[in-house]
């Protein structure tokens, strides 16, 4: 690892590496938070997984969430990767569009030419970034996951698909069903192809439904959602989820939040509580 960049926040550091991604095969980005209680040599404090959504880097959330003013009260490690690979040789979309390609992984293994190479973020997201983060700090084996938009969609589907790797789950205004919206499906009909069955697991919404897990395998789930999301009916589908977690009994706290859009705004304004709802479950 390379360090960019750190700088005391909340009587913790916001820090900032670089390294060479055996997954991605291309250099690759990622943040972490210290909180103050990092400082102690035995520390070994859990760590929670931000996924930021499309066009965005591990910069956004950093810079305007606030989460580590309440990271720091709880004592919880916060890391944010990129949203996608990156460099000269990672293909982007053809047409330079914002919504796939280059800030745009969608937290996938890509299966497809020419994205297979490059873009195994799903794997990098579950395995090399937490192996890393493991064998750099002094962190525990608890583990909470959660994001936003395209990234809240990368923490309900890596979370689900890894029960036994996280405590708790969590979103703001997630793409819940992207099988049956635009910006997935353009997403995964070219990095997983036209065959829709090998779409199935990265979907929360057919996971909650499908998976085979029993009661004690069910980890909680907390959703925000702003009722003046510009996304709302058109790309994020927050009732299909509802609808999977009602037929499965699925521990899921979901909430409508009226006047709110999709930005940072929304996201640093119940921050708190999502802070606070993984702080109950890695903490115990």
């Amino acid at each position: 690892m390379k360090a960019i960049s750190s700088s005391k926040m909340f009587g913790g550091e916001q820090k900032r590496f670089t390294h060479t991604s055996t997954t991605c095969h291309c250099n690759m980005t990622f943040s972490v938070y210290l909180p103050p209680q990092a400082s102690q040599l035995d520390s070994n404090l859990p760590v929670l997984y931000w996924l930021s959504g499309l066009t965005c880097t591990d910069e956004n959330f950093i810079q305007k969430s606030f989460a580590q003013k309440y990271a720091a009260e709880k004592g919880i490690v916060i890391v944010a990767p990129d949203t996608s690979p990156r460099g000269d040789d990672v293909p982007r979309d053809p047409e330079g569009a914002w919504d796939f390609g280059l800030g745009a992984g969608f937290y996938v293994n890509a299966t497809e030419k020419p994205w297979v190479k490059h873009y195994q973020m799903y794997s990098y997201v579950v395995h090399e970034l937490p192996s890393l983060i493991k064998a750099n700090f002094n962190v525990s084996d608890k583990q909470g996951i959660f994001g936003h938009s395209m990234g809240g969609h990368g923490a309900l589907m890596v979370g689900l698909n890894n029960l036994s790797s996280y405590t708790s789950i969590s979103a703001f205004a997630p793409i819940t069903n992207p099988m049956s919206c635009l910006w997935g499906k353009k997403a995964f009909s070219h990095y997983l192809g036209d065959d829709q069955s090998s779409w199935r697991q990265y979907d929360a919404s057919w996971l909650i439904t499908h998976k085979d897990v029993t009661a004690d395998k069910q980890i909680p789930i907390l959703v925000d959602q702003g009722e003046d999301d510009a996304f709302l009916h058109v790309q994020l589908y927050p009732e299909r989820l509802e609808k999977a977690c009602e037929l499965s009994d699925w521990p899921l706290t979901f909430r409508m939040q009226p006047g709110y859009d999709h930005s940072y705004f929304f996201i640093a304004t119940f921050m708190q509580d999502h802070i606070d709802f993984h702080a109950k479950h890695l903490l115990s």
